[in-house]
């Protein structure tokens, strides 16, 4: 009978190890591919659409255009970076409203020369300014791009690219393979190329319509986890019923660097001599991107977002909300912030900020996107007496729902330029006085102070 038991329970045991190696296997692929699902924002992407518009002896013309799908998450300078493989010896003779960052090696050419013979071209935008006959639609932005709620005429970005060593026709064109889009850094992944319905354009005077040779898409999605493994913003709190400040969490976005001090990153306090030569050495050479340089704090968070219950009226309550830049080395432009709390969908009255609702699911109206006035406020300068913005919100009172107590005239999440900030734990929140006990306690202390004494 031992004999019997002893491998049973070994044959078990290497079963149920195995059982839970696949489940571990599955929950990691399904975690990672989870990160780029947004909740708030189910179906935003980038989409890249390629549009073949004419043949040419050796390849084609296209243009290529890039749609910014997402609702509150934007490209900000120094913008995007495309890039993708050629499925075979394609070179890139000339382009419009953009350019390639390398050349590569087209020695083989005599007489015109190629714009890129890179088997791996980088594609970035032209900068603003550039000569109109160099210009198309919708470039020359310095592959800065707009978030879609917040300007549409600038969620789009295209060039055109003349291709060479290509096919000519519908069947013998190859797509290109493994896209890439920095943004500027990394956080997005791009699926293959697919060949869909051909696009069609309507001339200005809708009197004719014309179509593409060939259209293949590319739909890119974010993870604010590849692009960035520390968070980017906390939040803080605070309320005119109690004189708690709850701020940031310790280290909310990570505290590696905070004793250092050098050009090569990490934080300096405000206060210190000398600040603007430690921040932009004299020694940088021109066009050389400095990593980010904090303003020592106890959270070590870029961006701070500070929410305030600053009144009670009869009918209505107010916030005041700022956003307060720590990093020496980034201005952020076109910047926007999205707040989830169940009194927004009664919003009176906002000042010096935009606002638009954002409604993801039918009939939950809890969250709302907010950004700076054009010329006003749209702009966050670096760390410093100038770099924060602030505005107040004024909501009218649901009064099925509206109480002070156990937080809840507080956030519920808050993102800044689409990433989490990451909010203190709820137990901390500023709680409302309860007077009924504070009356207890006082009683409660009257009467053993009247038994001490008598004692």
């Amino acid at each position: 009978m031992e004999t019997f038991f002893f491998p049973f329970t070994s044959t078990i045991s290497k079963f149920g190890f195995l059982a839970i190696w696949v489940m571990f296997l599955i929950s990691s692929t399904s975690f990672t591919s989870t990160e780029a699902y947004d909740a708030l924002d189910p179906e935003g992407n980038i989409t890249i659409k390629w549009d073949v518009m004419s043949w040419t002896p050796d390849g084609y013309v296209a243009v290529v255009t890039m749609y910014n799908f997402q609702k509150y998450r934007h490209i900000q300078s120094p913008g995007w970076t495309m890039g993708w493989k050629w499925a075979k010896k394609e070179v890139i003779w000339s382009m419009v409203g953009g350019q390639t960052t390398e050349q590569g090696d087209c020695s083989k050419y005599k007489g015109n020369t190629p714009h890129c013979c890179k088997k791996d071209p980088t594609v970035v935008d032209l900068l603003p300014g550039t000569p109109y006959n160099q210009q198309i639609a919708n470039c020359c932005r310095g592959g800065v791009l707009n978030s879609w709620v917040q300007d549409p005429s600038t969620a789009a970005s295209s060039f055109q690219i003349s291709v060479g060593a290509a096919g000519t026709t519908n069947k013998t064109v190859r797509v290109p393979r493994n896209f890439t889009l920095m943004a500027p850094g990394p956080g997005y992944t791009c699926g293959p190329a697919k060949v869909g319905r051909p696009t069609q354009f309507v001339t200005s005077d809708s009197r004719r319509t014309t179509q593409a040779m060939m259209t293949w898409n590319v739909t890119c999605t974010y993870s604010q986890f590849l692009a960035q493994r520390t968070p980017t913003c906390c939040v803080s709190l605070s309320s005119f019923y109690n004189d708690t400040i709850v701020g940031c969490p310790t280290c909310a976005c990570g505290c590696q660097n905070r004793n250092s001090s050098e050009s090569g990153g990490g934080c300096v306090e405000p206060d210190m001599p000398h600040l603007e030569s430690v921040v932009f050495p004299p020694t940088t050479k021109q066009g050389t991107v400095l990593p980010p340089l904090m303003q020592c704090s106890s959270h070590m968070c870029p961006i701070r977002v500070h929410w305030h219950v600053k009144q009670n009226y009869k009918e209505y309550w107010r916030v005041k909300i700022s956003i307060t830049n720590f990093n020496y080395r980034m201005n952020y432009t076109q910047w926007n912030l999205v707040v989830q709390h169940p009194n927004l969908d009664n919003i009176t009255q906002i000042f010096s900020f935009n606002y638009k609702p954002l409604s993801p699911y039918a009939g939950l109206n809890d969250t709302a996107m907010l950004w700076g006035v054009k010329f006003f406020n749209d702009f966050l300068s670096e760390a410093g007496p100038l770099g924060n913005v602030q505005s107040e919100i004024l909501f009218r009172k649901d009064k099925s729902a509206f109480t002070f107590e156990k937080g809840w005239a507080f956030p519920r999440r808050i993102y800044f330029n689409g990433d989490n900030c990451v909010m203190p734990p709820p137990d901390s929140y500023p709680f409302l006085p309860n007077s009924g006990f504070r009356r207890a306690v006082s009683f409660a202390a009257a009467a053993l102070s009247v038994l001490v004494f008598f004692a």
